[in-house]
């Protein structure tokens, strides 16, 4: 029974039927936002919206039962069942906010299509190198925000008057959000303020922020190679049973020809032993035959 449940849960079709359930039901989710929609249409929401919830622990409860003491070794595991767990929890007085959190059991995707477990591994491989740009970025961001404080402080209070203020101004300047303007409204006073801003896009912008695109395409290639490196050690293993298989239904087909080749010498032996002994004794009756002849035609001369 735990080996059927095994097959079913591996099944493209049973697969495809879950993320079909996840789509639908993020689906539902977003039409309850429409008044309207929940005005016509609210029994049938929340009819579909139980029914994938069903099957989501219908799921997970079979998931449980085939994989035992190693379904908590699975992290995707522990992904699926927080984000059941939390749908499952009471949606009413200070858990209310848990009903909005519904829309999290969308995420469940990124444990159902393999693409993208690929991709949230990629990222995971890539924190360790992230960490380091971050790092670096901060400090730059940090030492451009004391030094707008200091130098544009005066001049846009509102934009960098203080160290958290310039911090957040700086970020915006980073994502190239309205920049211009912060730039030009700083050059009314300082005209040379454009090296400084034009310096600090350079260095965060196409510097820093493309060291995260690099470092997150190096973890990708190296989560694609192991996923290779695995593959052909399946094959290899495929490979080498195969191989191991043949040469055992070769050594018995081997015994098989000498057992029938040595039963067919002895069957030729005793078959040629019999024609030789059969052989002789219609050679000696056939002699006294003849001898006897001989010895009534010798008897018959003499009486004559």
């Amino acid at each position: 029974m735990r080996e059927r449940t095994r097959a079913l849960l591996a099944h493209r079709h049973f697969q495809r039927f879950i993320i079909a359930v996840i789509l639908v039901n993020a689906g539902t989710l977003g039409l309850e936002t429409f008044p309207n929609v929940v005005e016509r249409y609210g029994d049938l929401l929340v009819v579909v919206d139980h029914l994938a919830l069903y099957i989501f622990v219908a799921e997970l409860a079979a998931k449980l039962y085939v994989e035992r003491q190693n379904f908590p070794r699975d992290p995707w595991n522990i992904f699926d069942t927080v984000i059941v767990g939390i749908a499952l929890a009471p949606a009413t007085g200070g858990l209310s906010v848990l009903r909005s959190l519904r829309i999290l059991r969308a995420l469940r995707l990124l444990s159902a299509v393999p693409s993208l477990r690929k991709v949230i591994s990629a990222l995971l491989r890539a924190m360790p190198g992230m960490s380091s740009i971050v790092l670096l970025l901060s400090l730059v961001l940090y030492v451009a925000a004391v030094l707008a404080t200091k130098l544009y402080g005066a001049t846009a209070p509102d934009r960098f008057g203080s160290l958290p203020t310039s911090l957040f101004t700086l970020f915006q300047t980073m994502t190239g959000d309205d920049w211009g303007n912060i730039a030009r409204e700083v050059m009314t006073r300082h005209p040379s303020a454009w090296i400084f801003f034009t310096v600090f896009i350079l260095v965060c912008t196409f510097v820093v922020l493309n060291l995260f695109m690099a470092v997150v395409v190096s973890a990708m290639d190296e989560e694609a190679a192991a996923e290779r490196a695995e593959l052909e050690a399946e094959i290899e293993d495929v490979s080498a049973a195969s191989t191991q298989r043949i040469l055992d239904e070769l050594a018995g087909l081997r015994r098989e020809v000498a057992e029938l080749r040595a039963h067919t010498v002895s069957g030729t032996a005793s078959g040629t032993a019999s024609d030789t002994a059969s052989d002789t004794a219609s050679g000696t009756a056939s002699g006294r035959r003849s001898g006897r002849g001989r010895s009534s035609r010798t008897k018959g001369r003499a009486s004559a």
